[in-house]
């Protein structure tokens, strides 16, 4: 199996309980994104015949990557049509994170979508282990499950004052299988990879900065289609609003075929002491 596909295979231990395990490599916290991941699975393994439309979630605290995480799912409502799970994760007797998720029937209805930017495509750009290999770094990280290739990024290293957007593409390095919900789910882990840095990119104060502290506050997905997450998508994402030590960012996720397959909304902890 790929590691997303073991990330989110996830265990049943009892009546709608779960336990989510965190990969070796992790040392400091659970990334974000995992727990999205692995409480979204958790909810659709209560769920038949309905697929996710919208899930708004909460970082509560950070997870720690030494013991497994504990998912319970809350039946909140199984409708004519819509469905609602609730997820709670817990490690050390502790909420982390919070999920709740809308599940729908498949249905057929008016359709419209904000067209596609036309940027550079994927093939030619560098991918992020190759852009630190050409800034110098030689230290061995661990490779991510997820490819990513910045469209324009700033030389690595540095933190030049931007423009509060930027666009990426990205996809799982590989195979995931057939299920939907396993490509949902892999979406859903990897759009909290850069959601974070929109709303520093005007600011010019680099991740090493000692007195920068940034974490995920919260996270909303919205799914519009069904989507191959083997295939390279296209993550256009900007920054509105920050203030009061919190940035606002945006996401809209296109296929290569130019659909809007999801879009996302994330508010992160920016604090400059």
């Amino acid at each position: 199996m790929s590691e997303l596909v073991r990330i989110l295979d996830i265990e049943a231990i009892d009546l709608d309980m779960f336990r989510g395990h965190t990969p070796p490599g992790e040392t400091r916290r659970i990334y974000g994104g995992q727990v999205v991941a692995q409480a979204l699975a958790a909810a659709y393994r209560t769920v038949d015949g309905r697929v996710c439309h919208s899930m708004h979630a909460y970082f509560i605290r950070g997870g720690d990557p030494k013991i497994p995480i504990l998912l319970k799912v809350e039946r909140v409502r199984d409708g004519g049509t819509f469905t609602m799970r609730r997820v709670t994760a817990l490690q050390h007797g502790q909420q982390i994170f919070n999920l709740s998720a809308s599940f729908q029937v498949p249905e057929t209805g008016l359709e419209h979508q904000i067209p596609m930017p036309s940027p550079p495509g994927p093939d030619g750009l560098l991918d992020e282990d190759e852009l630190r290999k050409a800034g110098g770094e030689t230290e061995t990280r661990r490779t991510w499950p997820v490819e990513v290739r910045p469209i324009d990024p700033p030389p690595y290293g540095t933190a030049p004052v931007m423009d509060p957007e930027h666009a990426i593409w990205f996809r799982a390095r590989d195979p995931l299988g057939a299920d939907p919900m396993i490509h949902q789910c892999a979406l859903a882990y990897a759009t909290d990879m850069t959601l974070l840095d929109t709303s520093l990119r005007p600011h010019g104060i680099p991740w090493s900065e000692g007195r920068l502290q940034v974490a995920s506050l919260d996270h909303a997905l919205w799914f519009h289609h069904p989507s191959d997450f083997t295939q390279w998508h296209l993550y256009v994402q900007d920054s509105p609003s920050a203030s009061g030590g919190r940035g606002f960012n945006r996401g809209s996720i296109f296929n290569q075929d130019g659909k809007l397959v999801a879009s996302a909304a994330q508010e992160a902890l920016i604090r400059y002491r």
